[in-house]
C-alpha cells in the first residue's frame, strides 16, 4: 500500500484538525532514522517533537520496558501503588532545580502537568490568576490553550477561554522586547488589570518551544523570581521540551542561579512512552487534599520503566555534554551559511536546542514562506525539519542527542543544501 492511498485513507477518517507536516508513514525507526513504508530512509531532527532525546527505541529503554511487560502493565497506582513509581519521584526530587524538600506526581501528557502545576498553585495560594507570556505554549487543554501564548491555531474556533489568565510580553530583543520591557509589562499588568495578591503562579519556558526557540535571558529569570518573592507568587517552569538533557543540562533552569516553585515536564521524559509530571516544593505539592490530583493512567508502569532507563542513559552516555557538543557543531555550519544565505537573521540555542530565523531579504520582514521551503527542500533530500515561531519563520532543531556522528554530518550537508537552494530559488 502506497503512501498516497493511506494519505487518503487518513483524510477520510480522521479528523482534519489533527495536522501533519509531512506525509511520511513510519513502518520502522532506530535512534535518528526512520525508514517509511515504501522503504525510504529519513534522518530524523524532529524527534517526535523533542521526545526522543534519546533517540528511537534506544535499546536499554527498550529492555526495560520488555521487563515492565512481563510483570504488570497496569493496576492504576491510587488503586495498588507500586515501587518503580515510589522510586522515580525520589529520583526527579533530587535531579529537579532546587535546594529544597521536593514531592512529585506523575500524570500523561504535558498539558495535563500545566494542568495540575495551576491546580497545585491555586490550592498552595488560595490564589486564582495565573500569568504567562506571549508566544509561550503549554497545551491544547482549555487550561492550556489559555496560558499559551498564540492564537492561530491553537485558540481560534475554540470559544472563551478560562478566566484569570493574563499575558505579558516574552523578552526577545530581536523582536524589540528587552528584559526590562518585559518586566516593566508585568509591573504595568499589576497597576493596571490584576492585583499581585490575587496571582497564584508565573508560568513560563525557560526557553520558548513553539514560540521560536527563545532562551529567557538570565538577569530577567532572576528578576522574575525576585518578583514572585516580593509578591507571594509561585514560579512554574515549563520543561516539557526543554528537560532531560535537550539544552545541555538535565533542565534548561539548570543554566540559572534561582529555583522555580513547580517544574513541569513531559515529552523526553520516558523516551516515547506517555509520562509525565510535576516536581515542586514539599508543602506547595501537599496543597491539595488526598484524591485531588491523580489520574487513571498516571505513572503508567511502562512509562515508568522507560524513564527510569532514560536518566540512567543520560547519565551513562553524557548525554548533557554530548548536546553541546552537538549544538556547536550545529551552529558552527549555520554560521558558516550567513553571507551565502541572507535570509539568516539569528541562530541560537543552549545545548542542542538550537534553531534558525528567517527574514525576506527584500523586506526584511519574518517570512515563513523561506522557513516552509528550506523544510520541504530537505524532506524532499531525507532529512525532516519542523518550523515554529509566533511568525512561522524559525526552523527549530530537535534532532536525537544520541545521533551518530556520521548521520549527524550527513544531515548537516542536506541541511547546508536545502537552505542555498531555498536562498537561490531554485
Amino acid at each position: 500500500m502506497n503512501g498516497t492511498s493511506l494519505t487518503d485513507r487518513k483524510n477520510a477518517a480522521i479528523s482534519r484538525g489533527v495536522g501533519v507536516t509531512t506525509q511520511i508513514y513510519a513502518d520502522r525507526a532506530e535512534n535518528a532514522e526512520i525508514w517509511d513504508k515504501e522503504g525510504r530512509r529519513y534522518i530524523d531532527f524532529a524527534a517526535g517533537i523533542a521526545v526522543l532525546n534519546t533517540g528511537h527505541r534506544h535499546p536499554r529503554i527498550i529492555a526495560a520496558v520488555k521487563e515492565q511487560l512481563d510483570r504488570f502493565t497496569h493496576t492504576c497506582h491510587q488503586v495498588v501503588p507500586y515501587e518503580s513509581y515510589v522510586h522515580l519521584a525520589e529520583r526527579l526530587n533530587m535531579l529537579v532545580p532546587g535546594d529544597f524538600e521536593k514531592k512529585t506526581i506523575f500524570v500523561t501528557t504535558g498539558a495535563e502537568a500545566v494542568e495540575n502545576a495551576v491546580k497545585i498553585a491555586r490550592a498552595a495560594t488560595g490564589r486564582s490568576a495565573v500569568i504567562a507570556f506571549g508566544g509561550g505554549f503549554h497545551g491544547r487543554t482549555f487550561m492550556g490553550m489559555a496560558l499559551t501564548g498564540k492564537v492561530v491555531p491553537y485558540k481560534v474556533g475554540f470559544g472563551a477561554m478560562p478566566g484569570d489568565v493574563f499575558h505579558v510580553p516574552f523578552p526577545v530583543e530581536l523582536h524589540g522586547v528587552t528584559a526590562d520591557q518585559s518586566l516593566a509589562a508585568l509591573k504595568k499588568l499589576f497597576a493596571a488589570d490584576v492585583d499581585p495578591q490575587r496571582v497564584a503562579a508565573i508560568i513560563i519556558e525557560p526557553v520558548q518551544g513553539e514560540g521560536g526557540f527563545y532562551p529567557a535571558p538570565a538577569a530577567f529569570m532572576k528578576a522574575l523570581r525576585e518578583l514572585c518573592d516580593q509578591h507571594g507568587i509561585l514560579l512554574i517552569a515549563d520543561e516539557v521540551q526543554t528537560g532531560f538533557a535537550r539544552t545541555g543540562k538535565l533542565f534548561a533552569m539548570d543554566h540559572h542561579e534561582v529555583a522555580p516553585d513547580l517544574t513541569t515536564m513531559a515529552k523526553s521524559l520516558a523516551g516515547g512512552f506517555p509520562l509525565a509530571a510535576v516536581t515542586g516544593r514539599a508543602a506547595i505539592m501537599d496543597a491539595p487534599g488526598p484524591g485531588g490530583l491523580g489520574g487513571t493512567y498516571g505513572g503508567n508502569p511502562l512509562g515508568i520503566a522507560a524513564a527510569h532507563a532514560v536518566l540512567d542513559v543520560i547519565a551513562d552516555e553524557d548525554l548533557c555534554n554530548r548536546a553541546n557538543q552537538l549544538g556547536g557543531r550545529l551552529k558552527q555550519r549555520l554560521e558558516s551559511l550567513r553571507e551565502k544565505v541572507p535570509e539568516i537573521v539569528d541562530i541560537r540555542g543552549p545545548g542542542f536546542m538550537n534553531a534558525v530565523e528567517f527574514n525576506d531579504k527584500a523586506t526584511g520582514l519574518p517570512s515563513a514562506e523561506f522557513a516552509n521551503r528550506v523544510r520541504l527542500i530537505a524532506l524532499d533530500k531525507g532529512l525532516i525539519l519542523l518550523t515554529c515561531g509566533v511568525h512561522g519563520n524559525v526552523i527549530r532543531f530537535l534532532a536525537p542527542i544520541t545521533i551518530q556522528d556520521e548521520v549527524f554530518g550527513e544531515a548537516l550537508d542536506i541541511l547546508e543544501a536545502s537552505m542555498l537552494e531555498a536562498s537561490a530559488g531554485k
